[in-house]
């Protein structure tokens, strides 16, 4: 629509063309903008080549060979592939997900890690390896070269305050391994867990800049999400679809399965191309809660960890000291006995406890176990192909073991993994649990604390703190080749490295160099730096010899052995009081503080990390203002009603989230013709509701985070129905249902804890409970019980926002410091 006054043409942006011929004068021919051509000879007069502007490029330049007028007078020529040097390495990275330090073989562990074990003993072992203390700051770092706050990473991708450091995008100037990889002609893969596109943009109507192909990656199998369930995955994407799935065989696991889509991805571009070399990034969600593992593998572990979480620290401790991972004089560091962080001895707690807490270590053990397993599938895979020996494999962790367990563990992950500041008295973070279950498709279960602080022997505390328990893990690099061409000694490392160097160093064995610009845009420098050297030569310096970290306000320094770190208590002043000093070379586990011994170092390094945080885009820092609540303002669109339609695939589960999390909400199901089946569902195992129809009842299921309560709403008879489901948000983050059926009352079940945080998990189904069923016995009775009438549509309708609601959040939080300060 004009105003009224007709826009001027737009100048043009070079020499005017010339009107388009007509059909009775010709146009005349534009000059050539390079060396001209021989004139082609034709029946009539030659022709000049056509004028190059920046609206119309002459289609013959740049061409090598010579164009006449036929085939016979002509000679062809085809651009050259691109390739990247002589016997490239093919390139694995192996990232598992929250895995301590000593979980693994070569590190100290009982578990059995054959393969790993043969890897290690072949090739090289970081002992002095760091990265992020959470997972996607960890996988950008990983994958760029550059600090996490830099590439927009200063938290995991589920937040949106509004800063340039949680911009949870990368940018365009900062290349990808995988995009400089594929530039230099590799095949590129990526299988599992992503985790480096914000949750709000992780559904199939969002432009997808983030996702796996649009940052190198031919090919992409996995969930997009930081976590999903082992048996039944929320929302799986091959490329960049994600693919509707009703239900998974009975016999589904998503490590093997992510495995399987490896080998094919392999398999299938040796039977296509014999020589291209290729990068694998295998990121697995194990060992992430919740813990979910195959009954067999579970098995094999039955008793290994009856003595205990103390037992077992002392007894990987000592494999690490006679393995020569630390050096002589290194202490075990006491029980970490932080407020809120504290671990009890073993010998104090129950004995149902311990029979109930070795139980969720057996299950750990096993998903470990299982990635073992699976490399071992790979490595084999890569033998038969005889490209094992020219393949650089490395293996480690996103960051360390994880406390978030609690001291207790839990059954009901989605329960315990609430932070919510106004969580009622009544709030209950685990639920019972048949013992057999614990581990299987119907659990959701995470271990308590006291096992991810073995998981991290010998160091102190957990994933997200700068202490090393949160930051170092097990590194394995393999590359026989380069042990026989001189480029790996292997054995020991205890040079520290960063996760920053990851890439310049695959960059390097590749034989490839960085550039300083891409498709015409100049590259930001990276943070990281190549150990190549380190590889080659077990006596060279260390490559990084400074870093900073700043993890929810936990923050530290290393610089030439010395490190400065904080355990930051949320509300407290950001003020050198906090900061402990340690020399890592001599005392690894941070036992001993140097602060007040030596203050003009810590004033030194403090000064250093201020102006690193400066530079690196870490501020502003977490502080009582509930900021990282916050989200962008345009995501109030997601709160108006929503109509689905049957066929619709299923919601994504943040999507599905922003219609219900905590607030009122009404769901309108409109019944042409009545049947049986489920009509709408919302949720899985841990957590969820679903209205459905059996045997011409209507009744209302809901999954209070593994606790089922089922509500009859009585008989739904023939003809077209309007069934409302009103669910009225109370303080106390409790919903309050009830069920009307064209307008008479029909039920109104107690009031349940509202679903929150990351529940429900898996998104709105329309007509089908699609993969982990809500209730497990209306699954085991009908399977996904596809609806049989004739659905019209669901309308979700979203209310107020609760009393518990993002702004109260943010109020309680200010006056929580208040208090605290």
């Amino acid at each position: 629509m004009t105003t009224g006054t007709p826009r001027d043409p737009a100048p043009s942006t070079g020499t005017p063309r010339d009107p388009a011929p007509s059909t009775g004068t010709p146009r005349d021919p534009a000059p050539s903008t390079g060396v001209p051509r021989d004139p082609v000879p034709s029946t009539g007069t030659p022709r000049e080549a056509p004028r190059t502007t920046a609206a119309r490029r002459d289609p013959y330049e740049g061409f090598a060979g010579h164009v006449g007028r036929t085939f016979a007078e002509s000679e062809p020529a085809w651009p050259g592939r691109t390739a990247p040097p002589a016997k490239a390495p093919n390139i694995v990275v192996v990232l598992v997900d929250d895995m301590g330090f000593s979980d693994i073989g070569p590190f100290g562990s009982e578990i059995p890690t054959p393969v790993l074990d043969g890897l290690a003993d072949a090739g090289v072992r970081l002992t002095n390896y760091h990265t992020m203390p959470l997972c996607s700051p960890a996988r950008a770092a990983l994958l760029t070269g550059l600090n996490p706050h830099r590439v927009g990473y200063a938290m995991v991708a589920n937040s949106d305050p509004g800063f340039p450091g949680y911009g949870m995008e990368i940018a365009d100037d900062i290349p990808t391994l995988a995009e400089l990889l594929h530039d230099a002609g590799y095949a590129t893969y990526a299988v599992g867990k992503w985790h480096l596109v914000r949750d709000s943009a992780s559904n199939a109507a969002d432009d997808r800049a983030n996702w796996p192909l649009q940052k190198g990656f031919d090919q992409y199998y996995g969930v997009l999400e930081g976590l999903t369930s082992l048996f039944h995955p929320h929302q799986l994407v091959r490329d960049n679809s994600p693919l509707d799935i009703d239900e998974f065989p009975d016999d589904y696991y998503y490590t093997d399965d992510i495995t399987d889509q490896a080998l094919s991805m392999v398999k299938s571009l040796r039977a296509h191309e014999p020589d291209k070399p290729f990068f694998l990034y295998l990121a697995h969600n194990a060992v992430h809660g919740p813990l979910q593992a195959k009954a067999e593998d579970i098995a094999r572990h039955r008793g290994r960890y009856d003595e205990g979480w103390d037992v077992l620290r002392e007894r990987r401790f000592a494999a690490q000291l006679a393995a020569g991972l630390f050096p002589p004089g290194t202490e075990l560091p006491a029980r970490n006995s932080e407020a809120g962080l504290d671990v009890p001895a073993w010998d104090s707690l129950t004995e149902a406890q311990q029979q109930l807490y070795a139980r969720y270590m057996e299950v750990y053990a096993a998903l470990v176990d299982n990635i073992d397993q699976n490399l071992g599938r790979l490595t084999d895979t890569l033998a038969a192909l005889g490209e094992l020996d020219n393949t650089v494999i490395v293996f480690t962790s996103d960051n360390g073991g994880t406390g978030e367990g609690g001291a207790e563990g839990t059954r009901s992950y989605f329960s315990r993994f609430v932070h919510h500041p106004r969580l009622p008295g009544d709030w209950e973070p685990d639920v019972d649990r048949d013992p057999e279950l614990i581990g299987g498709p119907r659990s959701l279960v995470h271990y308590p604390r006291g096992w991810g602080m073995a998981s991290n022997t010998p160091f102190r505390l957990y994933k997200g703190h700068t202490y090393a328990g949160g930051v170092r893990v097990p590194f394995v690099l393999s590359w026989p080749e380069g042990v026989r061409d001189g480029r790996l000694a292997s054995g020991l490392r205890p040079q520290y490295q960063y996760v920053t160097d990851i890439a310049p160093t695959l960059l390097e064995l590749a034989g490839l160099a960085r550039p300083e610009s891409r498709r015409g845009v100049p590259l930001q420098e990276p943070d990281g730096v190549s150990f190549g050297p380190v590889l080659a030569d077990a006596a060279h310096d260390s490559t990084h010899p400074e870093q900073y970290c700043e993890m929810t306000g936990n923050r530290s320094h290393y610089r030439d052995g010395h490190k400065l770190v904080t355990l930051h208590r949320p509300g407290a002043p950001y003020d050198d009081s906090e900061w402990a000093l340690y020399d890592i070379r001599t005392d690894p586990t941070e036992i001993h503080d140097l602060a007040a011994a030596h203050p003009e170092l810590v004033k030194e390094l403090s000064a250093a990390w201020e102006d690193a945080a400066w530079r690196n885009g870490v501020f502003p820092l977490p502080d009582h203002s509930g900021a990282l609540a916050r989200r962008n303002p345009a995501e109030e669109r997601l709160s108006r009603p929503l109509t689905l339609l049957p066929g619709t695939p299923e919601l994504e589960r943040y999507r599905s989230s922003r219609l219900v999390s905590l607030r009122s909400f009404e769901i309108a199901v409109a019944v042409d013709e009545t049947g049986d089946g489920v009509l709408v569902s919302h949720g899985d195992q841990g957590g969820g509701y679903s209205l459905y129809v059996e045997n011409g009842r209507l009744a209302l299921a809901y999954n209070e985070y593994g606790t089922l309560h089922e509500t009859d709403a009585g008989p739904l008879g023939p003809g077209p129905h309007e069934i409302l489901l009103d669910a009225a948000a109370e303080e106390g983050l409790r919903w309050r249902f009830t069920v009307t059926v064209d307008g008479e009352h029909r039920a109104a079940p107690g009031s349940v804890h509202q679903l929150i945080g990351m529940a429900p998990f898996q998104g709105i189904s329309v007509g089908v409970d699609r993969k982990s069923p809500v209730s497990w016995p209306l699954f085991e009775r009908h399977r996904s019980f596809r609806y049989t009438g004739r659905l019209k549509s669901v309308t979700y309708r979203p209310g107020a926002p609760g009393p518990d609601a993002p702004e109260a959040v943010a109020a309680a939080l200010k006056e929580a410091a208040a208090a605290f300060e």
